[in-house]
């Protein structure tokens, strides 16, 4: 895999590095939420850079080429918040999101740990074939 050189790696929460400098990854074990999903290794830092994150996402963006991939980069970012955010709503307020506005978080939280998990297939064969008219 060939990392490409200058591309600036967004690491989430306004901080950003260039391709060049960044040497490694650890995935946060203990202590790990929304805010804090990967040290990153800069090269020339003493200490790794705590990014909300994934490794496979910032790795994604240093490898990938092509128009529109900052914005695909900025959307999966935002479904990767929206997603983690979504394990703090209890199921009596999902329950009633769902009474109330027909709002299925269930189902959307679903949808997104399949598309986070690049399983593209399974992303497509759900959205045809779901069963459920969403139009």
């Amino acid at each position: 895999m060939e990392v490409k050189k200058q591309v600036i790696v967004a690491l989430g929460y306004g901080k950003y590095f260039l391709s060049d400098k960044i040497v490694g990854f650890v995935p946060i074990e203990d202590d790990r939420g929304p805010a804090r999903r990967t040290y990153v290794y800069i090269d020339g830092l003493p200490e790794p850079v705590i990014a909300s994150r994934t490794e496979s996402r910032m790795l994604n963006d240093m490898t990938l080429e092509g128009p529109g991939e900052f914005k695909s980069a900025i959307a999966l970012e935002l479904v990767e918040r929206v997603h983690t955010d979504l394990q703090h709503v209890g199921p009596m307020l999902r329950r009633s999101i769902r009474e109330e506005c027909g709002l299925d978080l269930d189902d959307i939280e679903k949808r997104m740990k399949e598309l986070l998990s690049g399983d593209e297939q399974a992303v497509v064969q759900e959205g045809l074939f779901g069963g459920e008219d969403r139009g």
